[in-house]
Parts: C-alpha cells; sequence; structure tokens
C-alpha cells in the first residue's frame, strides 16, 4: 500500500528501484553458475564469461518500487511482463525454440491490443498488435554492447516520466522514473567493462513496456504516437533497417549476426564505451526533441520526426560506405 503521496513518490520510488537493482545485480555479478553465463562465441563481441541475468534484477527492482506505491498499471500488463520475464528466463537458461517465444510475445501483445484497451477499430487494434511484438523483440536485437541496452532504458524511460511529469500524470511519472532508475542500478554493472548482461530476461520485458507505456501515454492523452516514436528512434531505426537489409538478402532475421550499425561500430575501433557514448548522445537530443514537440502543433512534430529520419539516414550512408571502403582495402592487403 502506497506510504507517501505521489509528488513525493516522483523521488521515493526511484530512489528505491535503483537500489533494489543495484544491489540484486551486485549479488548476480559474484554469481559465477554455468547455466546464467553467456560465453563467447564466433557473433558475440565480449571475450569473456558474462552472467546474463541482468535484467532480471532491473526489473525486480521498478515492479517493487510500483508495487510499494500502489501504481495504478492495468493487471494484463503486471501479467504480461511476469510471463515475458519467465519464457525468457527459460530462453536464457535452456534456449526455448523460437516458435515457442514468438508465441509468448504474441500472446502478451494481444491481451494489451485486443483486451486490455478500450480503443475503436479492429485495424488500429491489429496496428498496435504489430507494433508491440516489433518492439518486444528489437530491444533483444539492441542488446549486444556494453551499455547500450541499459542507457536507452535510463533515458528512454526517463524521458517518458518526464512528459508524464509535464503533462501532470504524477503516477505514471513515477511508474516510468522507476524503470528508468532500475535501468541506473544495472549500468553500474553493465557499462565497459561489463560484468553483467541484460539478458533475454530483460531485453524481452523492456521492449514489451517500451512499447505499452507509449502507447498508454497516448491512449491517456500525454502525448502524441509521434513522442514514443522518436524518444525510442535510435533502437528502432537501427533494429529496423538492418533486419529489413537482411531479409532483402535473403537471411533469417532471427539469427544472431553482427550486422547492426552499433556493432560495426564497436567492431570498427570505436569499442564499447565509445559506442556506447555516441548512443546516448543521440538518446538524448533525440528524447529532448521529442519532449519539446510534444508541446507543439502537429505539422512541426511531423517535420521534426522527419529532419530526425533524414538525419539517421545520413549516418547510415556514411556508416555502410565506410564500412565498403574499408572491405575494399582489406581485399587489396
Amino acid at each position: 500500500m502506497m506510504f507517501l503521496d505521489f509528488p513525493i513518490a516522483v523521488i521515493a520510488a526511484p530512489i528505491l528501484a535503483v537500489l533494489i537493482s543495484y544491489s540484486l545485480n551486485l549479488l548476480f555479478v559474484q554469481w559465477k553458475t554455468a547455466a546464467i553465463l553467456d560465453y563467447p562465441n564466433s557473433r558475440s563481441l565480449h571475450e569473456i564469461p558474462v552472467p546474463r541475468i541482468g535484467g532480471l534484477g532491473l526489473l525486480l527492482g521498478a515492479m517493487l518500487s510500483w508495487s510499494l506505491f500502489a501504481v495504478d498499471l492495468p493487471v494484463s500488463v503486471w501479467l504480461s511482463i511476469v510471463v515475458l520475464i519467465s519464457i525468457s528466463i527459460a530462453d536464457d537458461l535452456w534456449k526455448m525454440p523460437v516458435w515457442s517465444r514468438l508465441c509468448v510475445h504474441s500472446l502478451a501483445a494481444a491481451v494489451f491490443s485486443f483486451l486490455t484497451i478500450d480503443i475503436q477499430g479492429w485495424h488500429i487494434q491489429i496496428c498496435l498488435f504489430l507494433v508491440i511484438i516489433w518492439m518486444t523483440n528489437l530491444y533483444n536485437f539492441m542488446d549486444g554492447s556494453d551499455g547500450l541496452a541499459g542507457g536507452m532504458t535510463l533515458i528512454g524511460f526517463g524521458y517518458y516520466g518526464l512528459a508524464a511529469y509535464l503533462s501532470n500524470n504524477i503516477e505514471f511519472a513515477v511508474v516510468n522514473f522507476s524503470i528508468a532508475a532500475a535501468a541506473l542500478g544495472f549500468l553500474l554493472h553493465n557499462f565497459y567493462p561489463a560484468r553483467i548482461f541484460l539478458g533475454d530476461s530483460g531485453a524481452i520485458p523492456l521492449g514489451y513496456m517500451a512499447a505499452v507505456m507509449g502507447l498508454l501515454g497516448w491512449l491517456h492523452e500525454l502525448w502524441s504516437l509521434w513522442v514514443p516514436l522518436l524518444i525510442f528512434s535510435p533502437f528502432i531505426t537501427d533494429a529496423s533497417v538492418t533486419l529489413i537489409k537482411r531479409l532483402c538478402r535473403g537471411k533469417k532475421i532471427w539469427q544472431a549476426h553482427r550486422d547492426h550499425y552499433y556493432q560495426r561500430f564497436v567492431q570498427g575501433g570505436l569499442g564499447h564505451r565509445n559506442t556506447a557514448l555516441f548512443g546516448y548522445g543521440l538518446m538524448l537530443t533525440a528524447g529532448a526533441c521529442a519532449v519539446w514537440m510534444n508541446t507543439q502543433d502537429m505539422a512541426l512534430q511531423f517535420i521534426m520526426v522527419a529532419v530526425w529520419g533524414g538525419l539517421y539516414l545520413g549516418l547510415m550512408l556514411m556508416s555502410d560506405l565506410g564500412n565498403k571502403l574499408f572491405s575494399n582495402e582489406k581485399i587489396k592487403q
């Protein structure tokens, strides 16, 4: 039961979340059981075995904080997060088949899209269903470099919380600030050189929450759909463009690979630390633009998103060109 007023909870709940997350992940870092270790392979960017259950500490930090302050979230969202954590832990430990994981992801998306929210139009519900599935999985695709996904969680949900707070929805601000704070507790162990990874048990539920919290904010009229799109655009752009390109080349998009732009930055000499810092710069700037444009008219919001689309296109073209020149130079040698 909530024991503090929500204005105070804006500070108290995140403090609790960061302390729980940091403490649990400190224990997990010291837990060297083989079953929870991520061993390097040909597609990995790390060189030594690292525990991969950091997301569990992050999520427990956020959810225990929610419980203590009795935040008002749909029961279906709570249950979906728990189910997604469960299937993802099973995958981390025993490598579940792709179809079984996708079925659970689809079930969680369907419960929210068709049963939880009251919105007219089956075509809109189908679109929301597909968006949730995509966000659920793309977060996992982008969790491959030290500090990157943890930083996106801290910055992305931090901006959700700020936008909700500025819209005078204190309770929804507490929900998102708690996730961001728990991400900080995890990130203190995950920034390069990482001592623990997020794992599927963290990345999958966080992708689901990035979509669902963004949609709940839209349904509560706290922001337009452009706002969550721009806040999480660094992840959305990299994952979407990379997997579309792989699909066009006839490759299986669900298989592990090193084709993401952030992976190429790491391998190209930027390294984990500088790749994360570059990503943080993009995330902070995109999120700040999103919060600012939330007070502007829709025409300006569309222009802002188009400008960012052009920026991302330019960055990807430069990366592709640099990668091509580097490959040609290696062939000559």
